[in-house]
């Protein structure tokens, strides 16, 4: 730099702030102030650390000009000339000056030797660089989020240097996709995941396994997720092998996996390419986790789903020979669904809980006062254990096995003690259904009996409705019935929430019973 000579600091300095503020895009106030700081600096070796100075950049005579600040003080009082200065010898400077006040005068920085003047010019370069760094950091660290583009430059280590332009970027091992390979000059586009500060510069953290860099991708080559049309609500990846997202679409006129497809799969499979062959599932989202659930599952088709809300689980029934397709290839595709859902699953195939439901009727038949129907009534309302039954109320069991009083207590007690017997790690004693009906599980819940007769015939005529849905015990399409349901197309057009509601069911009941009048619609 041209500023160890003070002369020629003077005749050149406008132009030194112009190019150093052109060649590092810096603002030329952050060169201005670099430059004032390294002069004080500089001034402080030779006039000591304590000194009161400061330092302005004078446009017109295109100098910086240094200010020495003393305090007034009796001529006999002056202890340090660094801090003080004479009355008599400050009248000279100023004659108007009294007792108190502190004065400040011009240093000539020509005095100022060499190794001050090299000092200031390390400074000088040091806070050139530590802005330049600043500007950078804020710069990238409002694209996270976002892809950018680069050069391959070189490997450190199992990391891959990327070149950004104006800084460098990582890709770490461990955010790479493993069937990938990139050499040097290689074009590379990735995701920021984070820009951090570090003695080095900013350091931007890039990444291509992310699932951010899947959404990232579509919100590129498709406009709808772009202007907000269709969203992306979810999305899982195995890097390198297969990813899945599920969209939503704020339009009804516009189809969310129609538009992420784009016209013969042109969209997604420009995202496809860019991933090198990755292959991408788009599935249509639904606000019912248990929908979801079946949707994120495809290919397989899924014939019952249990949910338990309290362990936040999914038990998936499938038919035997889609077993093998759910799961997927080391567990892939059911992995996957369970990343996209963000819901524990299990998936069980209809022989297997066939078995299990057979291995807890023959353990409710063995109840005194229960035969072998009786069992599989309480089955298919999802009672399967012992200690179930014995939880019930005498109502629920009225209703449910057509008892009267004294039989529901007696078979109640029988059930308590069976239950002690019976060993908890048996299979037959887990429970193997959804959530049993709140409705008969609690006498407050249950409903009014109806008096008229006429009322008991249209209860009666859609009950035999209900009954035709796949699943649906006596006591559940009761519920329906009289919760006001009169079609089965009323159930599919409330939310879960609202057939919860009406029926005094749980919510696990609820949307397996929604789930079936759907299938059977579909069916119809």
């Amino acid at each position: 730099m041209t500023l160890i000579d003070s002369s020629e600091l003077e005749s050149e300095l406008r132009k030194v702030i112009s190019g150093v503020s052109r060649d590092k895009n810096l603002d030329k106030a952050v060169i201005i102030d670099a430059l004032q700081q390294a002069v004080v600096h500089a001034a402080r070796r030779t006039l000591g650390a304590t000194a009161d100075l400061e330092a302005h950049y004078n446009e017109e005579s295109d100098e910086i000009e240094l200010y020495q600040f003393r305090t007034v003080v009796d001529d006999d009082d002056v202890a340090n000339e660094n801090l003080e200065i004479a009355l008599l010898d400050a009248k000279k400077l100023d004659p108007e000056t009294v007792l108190g006040d502190a004065i400040g005068v011009k240093i000539d920085t020509s005095k100022f030797g060499r190794i001050a003047a090299q000092s200031a010019k390390q400074i000088i370069v040091q806070k050139v660089r530590d802005a330049e760094r600043s500007q950078i950091h804020e710069e990238f660290r409002d694209k996270v989020g976002e892809i950018l583009s680069g050069y391959v430059r070189r490997f450190e280590r199992s990391d891959i240097i990327v070149d950004l332009g104006r800084t460098e970027a990582v890709i770490p091992y461990k955010e790479q996709v493993p069937t990938e390979k990139f050499r040097v000059k290689d074009r590379i586009q990735a995701y920021v995941l984070d820009v951090k500060r570090s003695s080095r510069g900013p350091q931007v953290i890039m990444s291509r396994a992310h699932s951010g860099f899947l959404v990232a991708l579509f919100s590129q080559h498709v406009t709808e997720i772009y202007d907000g049309v269709v969203t992306i609500e979810a999305a899982a990846r195995d890097p390198g092998y297969r990813s899945k997202i599920a969209v939503y679409s704020r339009d009804s006129t516009v189809d969310p996996v129609g538009a992420c497809v784009g016209m013969k799969g042109s969209r997604v499979q420009a995202v496809v390419n860019e991933l090198n062959g990755e292959k991408i599932d788009i599935i249509p989202y639904d606000h019912d986790p248990a929908r979801l659930v079946c949707n994120a599952l495809a290919p397989a088709v899924v014939s019952k789903v249990i949910v338990d809300e309290e362990s936040h689980s999914m038990e998936v029934i499938v038919a035997d020979d889609q077993l093998s397709l759910a799961i997927g290839k080391r567990g892939q595709n059911v992995r996957l669904a369970a990343q996209l859902t963000g819901w524990r699953l299990d998936i069980k195939s209809e022989s297997s809980v066939d078995e299990k439901l057979a291995g807890a009727k023959d353990v409710l038949a063995a109840i005194p006062g229960l035969d072998e129907m009786m069992a599989e009534l309480l089955i298919q309302e999802g009672y399967t254990t012992p200690n179930e039954i014995a939880q019930l109320s005498p109502r629920a069991l009225n209703r449910l096995l057509n008892l009267d009083q004294e039989q529901a207590l007696n078979l109640i007690e029988r059930a308590k003690e069976a239950a002690l017997h019976v060993s908890p790690s048996r299979p037959e004693a887990r429970k193997t259904l959804a959530p049993k009906n709140e409705l008969w599980a609690n006498s407050s819940a249950s409903p009014v009996a109806l008096d008229n007769k006429a009322e008991d015939s249209q209860i009666s005529e859609r009950v035999k409705i209900f009954l035709e849905l796949s699943g649906v015990g006596e006591a559940n399409a009761h519920a329906l019935a009289e919760g006001g349901y009169v079609t089965i197309g009323d159930i599919v057009a409330d939310s879960v929430e609202e057939v919860a509601q009406k029926t005094g069911l749980s919510i696990g009941v609820a949307r397996t019973i929604q789930m079936a009048a759907d299938r059977y619609l579909q069916s119809e």
